[in-house]
């Protein structure tokens, strides 16, 4: 059975045992970490566009788009009526003498407040952005393993899961490095179905692969033609995405309906989270990125109600 953790903080949402819940992300407004990614839109209306479209939830964004004190963050998520997943977390793990636990206990205090349930982590490369990255040695690895262990391990005394998001331009990127992570650690997987493709990783095939090591989901979807380019050192990622690598579900390249199908059928219980990383020069006119998300989630849902009737049928 699902439950909160509870806090003296509001009351926590309660959760519905095995219900799919589909959350949004900031980077879909174009909210984003990475210094000069483009014009950042207010809090105030991302969070309200992701109420208006029917999402109950939210990831919690960069350093800096909420409130850092635990309390004020939670205060805002209540005022919007969102629950909070968790978050995208960018955390050196590699390199010796630098301990991540510290900046990871602080973050957890912030979940504490808010009853976030998913340490959404990447392995960052130590870079600003997601263009280039080191090579790691076996050192290196094994530090970054460890250290996944010893992070995980944490957010657990927490009541909290946490997750390896592969990335591009993290030290996950491609398969090789996806499976080092499962065969040399216990984390298990954040499935982005985006930055895996571009990574050269089948998104479809990993989750059929392993399907008890997926505990949270950022659905994406992905021109692939512009993917290619990417992943052939043609374009930067940063240039790919503000030509229009990511489209709304069901519009791109991913083969995201067999994705829930396998994920729905192996019992997964986890977030939907619809992420498409956004780009915006200036202030939108008219809707803006809420309309791309519409798309998705409205595509998200017409999949669970299959699924759903699916296995109702099967069962009846």
């Amino acid at each position: 059975m699902t439950t909160r953790r509870t806090t003296t903080t509001g009351s926590p949402t309660p959760l519905t045992p095995g219900r799919p819940r589909i959350a949004g992300a900031p980077i879909s407004w174009g909210v984003c970490e990475v210094p000069d990614w483009g014009y950042q839109l207010s809090p105030n209306r991302v969070l309200d566009e992701m109420r208006d479209i029917g999402l109950a939830a939210t990831e919690l964004g960069p350093e800096g788009f909420l409130p850092a004190d635990p309390d004020q963050m939670a205060g805002v998520l209540t005022a919007h009526r969102l629950t909070a997943v968790g978050g995208f977390t960018p955390v050196l793990m590699h390199r010796p003498g630098h301990d991540p636990l510290s900046a990871i206990d602080r973050i957890l205090e912030q979940y504490q407040a808010t009853h976030a349930e998913v340490l959404v982590l990447s392995a960052t490369s130590g870079r600003d952005g997601y263009d280039t990255r080191p090579t790691l040695d076996n050192d290196g690895w094994n530090l970054l393993l460890s250290n996944l262990n010893r992070i995980s391990d944490r957010a657990a005394e927490r009541g909290v899961r946490a997750v390896l998001h592969p990335h591009v331009g993290t030290m996950v990127e491609n398969g090789e490095e996806v499976q080092r992570v499962l065969s040399g650690s216990s984390i298990s997987l954040c499935l982005d179905t985006g930055h895996l493709l571009i990574g050269g990783t089948d998104p479809a095939d990993l989750t059929r692969q392993a399907p008890d090591r997926i505990s949270h989901t950022h659905l994406k979807d992905v021109d692939s033609r512009i993917a290619d380019k990417v992943r052939a050192g043609r374009i930067s990622y940063t240039e790919a995405v503000a030509d229009g690598m990511y489209r709304p579900l069901g519009t791109g390249d991913v083969d995201v309906e067999s994705i829930v199908n396998t994920l729905q059928g192996n019992g997964y219980t986890g977030w939907y989270t619809l992420e498409q990383d956004t780009i915006l020069t200036e202030e939108p006119r008219g809707e803006g990125p809420v309309s791309d998300v519409r798309t998705s989630a409205a595509y998200v849902r017409s999949l669970l109600t299959t699924t759903a009737g699916a296995g109702s049928a099967t069962t009846s």
